[in-house]
């Protein structure tokens, strides 16, 4: 399995936790609630989905209610396919979120992760903030060896897009290093205006509040039938 498919089996199920939903709520929360899915290909996830059914972790269940099931052969629709975790799936879920390897503190994968703090506990959630950190401090190390390295072959643009680079990963150390202080202390991580915790975008270095759920960026997308 490659990273990039392991990480949106990880947000399905994550996802489905929550609730049940069908193929097109689930890609609507992929896409609006966790930055690193705004450009994945939708037709990677029905494949996911039907990869998850297999191994006993997702259901599929026809229809949301009964309603929808007695009224798609009158609308000649077929009904919805509604995804529904098991109790093995929720297991697995479980063990997901309780890996704190290397793995967990690279760009797309933190990302993901971070997202599901809700559901993770503090010591998890201490472990891959500290990893991330390390890991972005090694990052900013090697950069600043190579800026120091070149600086006098690169011209003012590429120097001052380096030093943007720089800067973004400076950025999201400060950002970490708020984070941890946070979690010794025992506190929550809350928003800025609404105080509720806030889901923060990590993807591109910066610490800005991803949208809420719901917030659909493409108004003319069509309703999800079936898988």
């Amino acid at each position: 399995m490659s990273r990039r498919s392991g990480i949106l089996e990880f947000a399905v199920l994550g996802l489905l936790r929550e609730s049940p939903m069908h193929g097109y709520e689930l890609r609507k929360r992929l896409n609006t609630s966790l930055g690193v899915f705004r450009a994945f290909s939708y037709g990677t996830l029905y494949p996911c989905l039907k990869t998850l059914v297999a191994n006993g972790w997702l259901i599929e269940e026809t229809g949301s209610t009964t309603e929808d099931a007695l009224a798609a052969p009158l609308t000649g629709r077929r009904a919805k396919i509604v995804y529904r975790l098991t109790a093995e799936g929720k297991e697995h879920f479980e063990q997901l979120l309780s890996q704190t390897g290397p793995d967990a503190y690279e760009d797309e994968t933190f990302a993901a992760r971070f997202a599901f703090f809700g559901q993770t506990s503090r010591d998890v959630r201490m472990r891959v903030l500290e990893g991330r950190r390390s890991r972005l401090e090694e990052r900013l190390e090697k950069m600043s060896a190579s800026l120091a390295r070149t600086r006098e072959r690169l011209d003012d643009y590429t120097l001052e897009l380096q030093r943007h680079g720089m800067e973004s990963v400076e950025r999201e150390v400060r950002w970490l290093n708020e984070l941890i202080e946070s979690e010794r202390a025992g506190r929550d991580l809350k928003g800025p205006a609404s105080g509720e915790p806030a889901s923060r975008d990590t993807t591109s270095g910066t610490s800005g509040v991803l949208p809420r759920p719901g917030d659909d960026p493409r108004p003319d997308a069509p309703d999800d039938t079936a898988t």
